[in-house]
């Protein structure tokens, strides 16, 4: 055996060309620019769909400053006077059988009594009432708890 009879183990691979003249040189078939020509690069446009289902948080703007808290029902002296007979408890219950307020979620919702005039005895329980309400109501001779 001599030295010209000798042959490789390997193939001899041929060095990559760089450069313009190149085919894998200057932007290497990654076209120009953007999210697609950088290393590790991921399109994920069925996340971007996801997101944009969701409704955006929009915070509570103009009305920042409005109570989250559940405002009562108004009723008047006067309707009460109408649905109840003399001596008649008046509490949220009561108020809910004679179809004055209506339950909020399942809930009785908190009831005001607001303005009026009643020649009737009434004993209130369980609801607010107004300055004006509450000396009706003890003048006629009911009561407040």
């Amino acid at each position: 055996m001599q030295r010209h009879n000798l042959k490789r183990k390997t193939k001899l691979k041929k060095s990559a060309q760089v450069g313009r003249g190149g085919t894998r040189g200057k932007t290497s078939g990654r076209g120009t620019k953007g999210q697609n020509a950088r290393a590790g690069h991921k399109n994920r446009p069925e996340l971007r769909d996801f997101i944009k289902r969701f409704p955006k948080l929009r915070g509570r703007g103009k009305n920042i400053n409005t109570s989250i808290e559940r405002k009562p029902t108004i009723l008047s002296l006067d309707t009460i006077s109408k649905a109840f007979a003399t001596g008649a408890k008046v509490t949220p219950q009561t108020l809910r059988d004679k179809k004055l307020i209506t339950t909020e979620k399942g809930l009785l919702p908190k009831v005001k009594i607001l303005g009026g005039t009643t020649d009737k005895k009434f004993t209130v329980s369980g609801v607010s009432v107004s300055k004006s309400v509450r000396s009706a109501i003890e003048k006629a001779g009911g009561s407040i708890s």
